[in-house]
């Protein structure tokens, strides 16, 4: 009790649940009271005095700890069962990771059967394959960690300074010197035989590169033998699975009306020699018949004795098979006309062209050669904008990065993938490669090392990166990706994309019903490539040895002037560089990336044996004022 005169205070009321208790001071009740329960050790902040719980609170709520801390009936069953809980949680996860475990090894059993089932099968796998190697989710790999660092800070650096790559043009004046004019009309043009003497019909393997350039060899080889042109047909890949035809993918009244001064071109057989058996009278001539880069006199002697014998020949699988010297010039500038005038794309491939090029500019670029060619009617105008008027077009990088899983798996080279991706490749080689793994077992290896060592390696996406970053393009730079199925997916992408995020594809750009019509088309989606490529401000490969590549560059250096460079890296002088990845300075590093690129796009006259696609500065294709 408190003392006399001092003021009481009221009791509290403790309201818990649906019944309430009061809580009376320590002082005011006897120690005998029984309706006292255990006493609570703690003070009340608000009413400064010590209290008891109730008898009735702790039968209902549970009971004071060791430490007079109350403790309910749920904690208290908790304490009890905890040992339970943990093993309950820990069985969950072992059985999760057991149900993962199972999961992938019947995947691999599966993709191990689809493997080896049969020809066509293997085909299908290898397609699957590439798109399985892009779903797979890895932790990014790198080869130059150290490198990469400094391209992050060099690059973060000149966004600061507002720096600018000097590589948005050809460095040299002369570039501009050389103009086309394989179409151009003289006194020297042989023109069209006055009798044929029969037809020449071309059944062209491989993508889209590989029948052009085949189109193209078929022109002038019916030009050698006086042999009208059968409108060159496509065969079937299992590979590419691509029933695309002539039409459609080139314009046929265009491509002939261009060629028809040069060469008699018709759609079709005639009637009446369509009942022929070809094979059967000894005109059908396969890849193993004539010899790669053959020479025009290999075609005198082999093939025209069987043209004037039947009055026909049929060219069955006609990739690489003439070869670029020693050829008449006139047959020369015919595969020039051909290649840089005569095969247009169809006008549902220039249209969906044009508004992916716009797509990637943001905003309508004036009218060049190139736009022109390519695109024809649908070519952007130069007076409506996108976007803000005051602003001119936006440029764009074009990059054919070639990393696809069967050219990765056949080079025998490593990439930094360790273990997994020695046994991926190894099993990709043995399932897709029987000749490639017979032959090593003949020859004495060469050192994945010393493969890099003499430029043999495809360059990973990282290593693109690196030459971009090397050659000061910034990292906010518009970046067009050519091609598809990057082995090792977002693993391998992410220094790219890391580097320069500004990275679209046509899949990006587009949506899925302006692709619908040429999803099942390998050879119309490259089309699509070809000319976001080859109309880009610049055009970057990893692979100069590419159709892609090669065509895409002759075709910028035939039509492009000074205003359309490509960089071209030395892939063995790359390896050099990148093996000092531990030492070298940036500024060293930059020093020799741009020496090196320089040195690619120093301006030359074609060179003896070299392709007239790739490098059309010669007297056959163009002419130098």
């Amino acid at each position: 009790m408190g003392k006399q005169g001092s003021p009481r205070s009221p009791r509290p009321e403790l309201s818990i649940g649906t019944k309430d208790y009061q809580i009376r001071s320590l002082e005011s009740l006897p120690s005998s009271d029984p309706s006292i329960g255990r006493r609570y050790s703690g003070v009340d902040n608000n009413w400064k005095t010590k209290v008891v719980l109730l008898d009735g609170l702790k039968d209902e709520y549970g009971k004071l700890g060791s430490k007079g801390v109350y403790v309910g009936k749920r904690h208290i069953w908790f304490r009890k069962h905890v040992r339970s809980i943990a093993f309950m949680f820990a069985l969950m996860g072992f059985l999760f990771l057991l149900d993962s475990f199972m999961v992938s090894i019947f995947d691999s059993i599966n993709v191990q059967n689809d493997s080896t089932s049969s020809n066509s099968s293997g085909l299908k796998y290898a397609k699957e394959d590439k798109t399985a190697y892009i779903k797979e989710e890895k932790p990014p790999v790198q080869m130059y960690g150290r490198l990469l660092n400094l391209a992050y800070a060099a690059l973060a650096e000149k966004e600061f300074k507002q720096e600018k790559s000097n590589f948005w043009e050809e460095p040299h004046q002369k570039a501009s010197l050389w103009k086309p004019c394989a179409d151009k009309k003289d006194s020297e043009r042989l023109g069209k035989p006055d009798k044929s003497n029969g037809y020449l019909m071309v059944s062209a393997n491989g993508g889209l590169n590989q029948q052009r350039v085949a189109i193209c060899n078929a022109v002038a080889l019916a030009s050698l033998l006086n042999a009208t042109l059968v409108l060159p047909r496509f065969l079937y890949s299992n590979v590419w699975k691509d029933p695309s035809q002539f039409g459609d993918i080139y314009q046929e009244e265009y491509f002939m009306k261009i060629m028809k001064d040069d060469v008699n071109i018709i759609k079709e057989l005639p009637s009446h020699m369509k009942s022929l058996d070809i094979e059967s009278i000894g005109s059908l001539i396969t890849d193993a018949d004539i010899v790669k880069e053959a020479k025009p006199s290999d075609y005198l002697e082999k093939v025209l004795p069987l043209l004037l014998r039947n009055g026909v020949v049929h060219f069955l699988g006609f990739g690489n098979r003439l070869g670029f010297d020693p050829v008449p010039s006139q047959l020369q500038r015919l595969r020039c006309k051909c290649n840089f005038h005569a095969l247009k794309f169809v006008p549902k491939i220039q249209q969906v062209g044009s508004l992916l090029i716009r797509r990637i500019r943001k905003y309508d670029a004036s009218q060049s050669m190139l736009d022109k060619q390519l695109l024809g009617e649908f070519m952007p105008s130069s007076a409506s904008k996108m976007n803000d008027p005051t602003r001119g077009p936006s440029r764009y990088l074009a990059l054919h990065l070639r990393f696809e899983v069967d050219m990765i798996a056949y080079s025998l080279c490593e990439f930094g993938g360790g273990e997994d991706e020695k046994r991926e490749l190894k099993a990709y080689r043995e399932s897709h490669f029987p000749l490639l793994i017979e032959r090593l077992k003949k020859s004495k290896p060469i050192s994945p090392s010393e493969l890099r060592k003499l430029g043999r390696c495809p360059l990973t996406p990282e290593e693109a990166a690196l030459v971009l970053a090397g050659l000061g393009f910034k990292r906010g730079t518009y970046i067009y990706l050519a091609g598809s199925h990057m082995y090792g997916g977002e693993s391998r992408m992410y220094p790219l994309t890391s580097l320069y995020p500004n990275l679209v594809t046509k899949e990006t750009l587009l949506t899925d019903s302006e692709l619908a019509p040429f999803r099942n088309f390998s050879s119309q989606m490259a089309a699509l490539d070809f000319i976001a490529c080859a109309t880009s401000d610049v055009f970057a490969m990893t692979d100069s040895g590419s159709q892609l590549s090669s065509l895409v560059s002759g075709f910028r250096t035939y039509y492009g002037g000074r205003r359309a460079p490509n960089l071209r890296p030395n892939k063995k002088r790359l390896a050099a560089i990148l093996s000092e990845n531990s030492t070298i300075g940036w500024n060293s590093f930059e020093d020799r990336v741009r020496k090196m690129i320089e040195e690619g796009q120093r301006v030359r006259a074609r060179s003896f044996g070299r392709s007239i696609y790739r490098q059309p500065r010669c007297p056959e294709c163009m002419c130098k004022s």
